[in-house]
């Protein structure tokens, strides 16, 4: 069986591929380093850290920027006609005033694990931009724009920009093609794939809070017009319907389902296996009670998809609510290792799945110099947005219990060091030991 979430912990706005018998799947980083994490699966029950695609701190430069801006909603795509792997993934700069300030880039790489491409520059025409190979050869870019001006609706439409790969550049302004298939607004996360001759745009609506869901709609031409699946959304935690267009609130927690663990089901991407089966990834979350804070962030599911007689995706389920566990798919089991519990820092190379707010952890952490230990070299306050030394992992359980060996002795009041549950500079817990003046 395949229990979800299949990724937990902070695993958001999942994005998944397919080359031959292998499946990758991208998730978001924002402030984190190093960036845009990428899974690997045989069998899309186990899956494996496989990489990462931002590795350098100084071409991507994350420092300054707030909590939960920075790398936003990466595409991963595989163009069997080039050989190559692409990433399109956006830099949220500034939430300022209703303004969204986001860059779009793109990258290449033969194999996951590098080397990628210099970042190409898109556009910054909108967010959660993604990337079609058309069957003709040709690319297009999706994005959701965001509209400013008094009067439009915020977020705005869906749109598409023709992308030149030889001239590395997209082709005139991106034009819109869809304002949505439900009204609970908040419209984002465009992925365009080919089905039976006709494109299909999986899209998410309603917020990344509890009114979170999946919808499709599909056209004969990549500039529309599009028609909505008549039976939108086709996954959400709450299927109940109003017109929530003229409210940009994301949490929306009065759509909070009692009746389900996994909540805030949304921000779909699917996959075709070798022998015809379908399936979507999604995120989710699981809230601590009564609060209602989710405070280990979106988690990464999956869930068994299947093809109408007319032409439209559903649950194999026949529900349109995330399934906690499902029966496996028809391929082989391939068990990968997981990351390991306990770390004893044995090795001469830090663990990739360690990471550290705006810039790569092997900046200040050295696992070389003592073995058995790592040593973290101390710069800023916790709170900054610069260089702090900060080594985490990824809390991957509601339950969990950490611990901690420390060689430390403070000798002037700069210095602390200690265990931190960290939710971003602002929020977290600090078990620590600091100077005391006699």
């Amino acid at each position: 069986m395949i229990q979800n979430p299949i990724l937990p912990g902070f695993n958001p706005d999942p994005c998944i591929c397919r080359r031959g018998n292998d499946f990758y799947l991208a998730v978001s980083s924002f402030e984190w380093m190093p960036g845009i994490p990428i899974y690997h699966s045989r069998d899309l029950k186990h899956w494996e850290l496989y990489a990462h695609a931002l590795n350098d701190d100084e071409t991507v430069d994350l420092k300054k920027l707030p909590a939960s801006k920075g790398i936003w909603a990466p595409c991963l795509t595989w163009s069997e006609t080039d050989g190559l792997f692409y990433v399109v993934y956006g830099i949220m700069n500034s939430m300022n005033a209703r303004y969204f300030d986001i860059d779009n880039y793109l990258m290449t790489a033969k194999d996951l694990r590098g080397p990628w491409s210099e970042p190409v520059y898109l556009h910054s025409a909108g967010f959660d931009a993604s990337l079609l190979h058309d069957d003709d050869g040709r690319k297009y870019v999706v994005s959701l724009e965001w509209e400013t001006r008094d009067g439009y609706e915020k977020p705005g439409a869906i749109c598409v920009a023709e992308y030149d790969p030889v001239r590395q550049a997209v082709v005139g302004y991106p034009r819109r093609i869809w304002r949505g298939g439900t009204d609970r607004g908040c419209l984002e996360g465009p992925h365009i794939t080919r089905h039976n001759g006709l494109y299909y745009l999986m899209c998410a609506e309603g917020g990344t809070g509890y009114y979170h869901c999946v919808t499709m709609a599909r056209s004969s031409s990549i500039w529309g017009p599009y028609e909505g699946d008549p039976e939108n959304p086709i996954l959400t935690s709450q299927p109940i319907e109003h017109n929530e267009r003229a409210d940009i609130d994301h949490l929306k927690t009065r759509y909070y389902n009692p009746e389900i663990p996994l909540q805030k089901a949304g921000h779909g991407s699917y996959v075709d296996l070798p022998g015809g089966e379908t399936y979507m990834t999604f995120h989710v979350s699981r809230p601590f009670l009564p609060e209602l804070r989710c405070t280990m962030g979106r988690e990464t599911a999956i869930q068994r998809m299947r093809w109408t007689e007319d032409g439209w995706l559903r649950s194999a389920s026949g529900s349109k609510l995330p399934q906690v566990s499902m029966d496996d798919p028809d391929l082989p089991e391939h068990p990968l290792p997981a990351p390991p519990s306990m770390d004893d820092f044995e090795g001469n190379v830090l663990g990739n799945f360690y990471y550290a707010p705006r810039q790569v952890p092997w900046r200040f952490a050295d696992v070389k110099c003592r073995p058995g230990w790592v040593r973290l070299r101390g710069q800023e306050s916790q709170t900054s947005l610069h260089r702090a030394s900060l080594l985490m992992r990824k809390l991957t359980s509601l339950r969990t219990r950490v611990t901690t060996k420390m060689d430390f002795h403070a000798e002037v009041p700069q210095h602390d060091a200690g265990l931190m549950l960290y939710y971003d500079n602002m929020n977290f817990l600090y078990l620590r030991r600091y100077f005391v003046s006699s």
